[in-house]
């Protein structure tokens, strides 16, 4: 039996999040933990996301997960699958995604949770905040920042 029991991954959908998704996959299938794979979104319209997105450009991967949750989740599950994870658990939660995250950590009991590393070297990032170093600083179990540039 491995050190992790639950492993989580957070996702929105992006290319990012889902290369996190893989190295959470491979962790929890080393380890033989179970997956649960989380998408924080809120319940926008199509017509809301697609105006945002225009607005947004290169910062589109905030709203992408916000849409369709599910189609977000099945992406990711089916990603997680083909790294070897074997028993994968879904949640889609409405809300900002460092609160999800860290609130999901405690709710699956989650030993290890998984991100991307987008955010941490912007301006916006440091200004505001990333997903990944809010989680960091707030989760009460480890945290891995995955490296996501290829």
């Amino acid at each position: 039996m491995g050190a992790y029991q639950t492993v989580m991954a957070g996702t929105d959908g992006s290319e990012t999040s889902l290369r996190a998704v893989d190295r959470a996959a491979e962790v929890a299938r080393d380890s033989g933990a179970t997956l649960v794979l989380v998408c924080a979104y809120f319940p926008y319209s199509s017509a809301e996301v697609q105006e945002m997105q225009d607005d947004m450009g290169d910062a589109a991967y905030q709203v992408v997960g916000s849409a369709p949750a599910e189609q977000t989740l099945h992406t990711a599950h089916d990603r997680a699958a083909t790294q070897g994870a074997r028993d994968i658990k879904t949640v889609a939660l409405e809300g900002k995604a460092v609160e999800i995250l860290v609130h999901a950590v405690d709710e699956h009991r989650a030993d290890l949770l998984v991100v991307g590393d987008r955010g941490l070297n912007t301006l916006t990032g440091r200004l505001l905040g990333s997903v990944p170093s809010g989680v960091a600083r707030n989760a009460r179990c480890d945290v891995l920042i995955a490296r996501t540039k290829a």
